[in-house]
């Protein structure tokens, strides 16, 4: 298959996200032009360390690029302030200077992590994202946002700092745990729920064969994905418009993620494709969407035998004002007031500052009767 490029265009610092095969056994070619000299510092973790880690240092080595690798713990409880403070001591006891490039060779913590390292390392130092996770590879990677979590919440530390390339190596989506995949997965519906009835009929109808593993589905879904997420971060890339709209399904899911402690009961992934439901519930109940258009929704998540509602969420959760509580403490509050994603229909997602949290509370309150 041809690799396919999507342009993130933001002027002098505009770049590419390649997508396609092998592009991890060809990262030395691909990131060779980037170098002021022939040396990159590697971050990642374990898990893609043991799968993927000798095939990148390959890759590098056949153009003669020199590379250390510093392999952390996985999962979201990395991004850390600890962590964070070893990466960047790290990255100066490889005496990374500033026209040097760090790699960020993993999914969605290890890309915050150590491109929220890049961004505050000798007051920023480029950065290429290699996303190993399907979640990574159509929403973290790109777009610039990088950071850590705090006992407050998720993503509540870091800053705007775009890489130079991004390489989608869609390969590796094939040692990714059926689990993982279909966290991802939360991501890609989450574009059709926003932005595009077309692209979730698409998913419709090719979701099944797309985990099931057809390379040319997922090369795809990763590309549609990626396109309309460059589209509006060229658009909007610090969110104050039109971003926010990626954040379809998220002031739900980073309080069921804050709820069950960032662990393995929730993955961020699965908390967007809850909320996007979530969302989609309250819009309805609020008359803006048919009723039918969340029962879709819904419908399509459990053909791909997703989580879809609070009742799939093992173990407590808190009552529905201890989660109106804990979806106070997101980034997107202004004001004081909560900022909601709504929608009008599938693919026609709003910004609503005003939203009557009486309805959001009775969404919640049927979703917790039904655990």
């Amino acid at each position: 298959m041809a690799v396919d490029v999507v342009k993130v265009a933001l002027g002098e610092r505009s770049y590419e996200v390649r997508i396609g095969p092998g592009l991890i056994a060809r990262a030395g070619a691909e990131i060779a032009p980037l170098l002021s000299r022939p040396k990159v510092a590697i971050v990642t973790e374990d898990r893609v360390a043991g799968l993927h880690l000798e095939a990148l240092m390959a890759g590098l080595a056949a153009e003669g690029i020199a590379a250390e690798a510093l392999v952390l713990p996985p999962g979201e409880a990395t991004k850390s302030w600890a962590h964070l403070q070893e990466v960047v001591e790290w990255l100066l006891a490889q005496k990374v200077e500033r026209k040097d490039i760090v790699v960020a060779f993993g999914g969605g913590v290890i890309g915050d992590l150590a491109g929220f390292a890049a961004a505050i390392l000798r007051r920023g130092v480029r950065f290429v994202q290699i996303p190993t996770s399907l979640l990574a590879q159509v929403d973290s990677s790109v777009g610039g946002k990088t950071g850590i979590n705090s006992p407050h919440g998720k993503n509540l530390v870091g800053a705007f700092h775009q890489p130079s390339l991004v390489l989608a190596d869609i390969d590796v989506l094939g040692t990714l745990t059926p689990r993982d995949f279909l966290a991802g997965y939360g991501e890609v519906v989450k574009y059709g729920g926003l932005g595009s009835l077309d692209f979730f009929e698409w998913l419709e109808r090719n979701g099944p064969a797309l985990a099931a593993g057809d390379a040319g589905l997922r090369q795809e879904a990763v590309r549609r994905s990626v396109q309309m997420k460059a589209d509006i971060v060229a658009r909007d890339e610090t969110e104050q418009g039109d971003r926010a709209l990626l954040n379809l399904g998220h002031t739900f899911g980073h309080a069921l993620e804050a709820a069950t402690g960032y662990s393995d009961r929730l993955l961020h992934g699965e908390g967007v494709a809850i909320g996007c439901a979530l969302a989609f519930e309250t819009s309805a109940r609020l008359g803006l969407m048919a009723q039918e258009a969340p029962s879709r929704f819904r419908a399509h998540l459990a053909a791909m035998g997703m989580k879809r509602d609070l009742a799939d969420i093992a173990g407590a959760l808190p009552d529905a004002e201890g989660l109106i509580a804990l979806m106070g403490q997101d980034k997107k509050v202004q004001a004081g007031k909560l900022r909601f994603i709504l929608a009008r229909g599938i693919g026609e997602a709003f910004v609503a500052d005003d939203v009557d949290l009486d309805v959001v509370r009775s969404v919640l309150l049927d979703g917790l009767a039904g655990r």
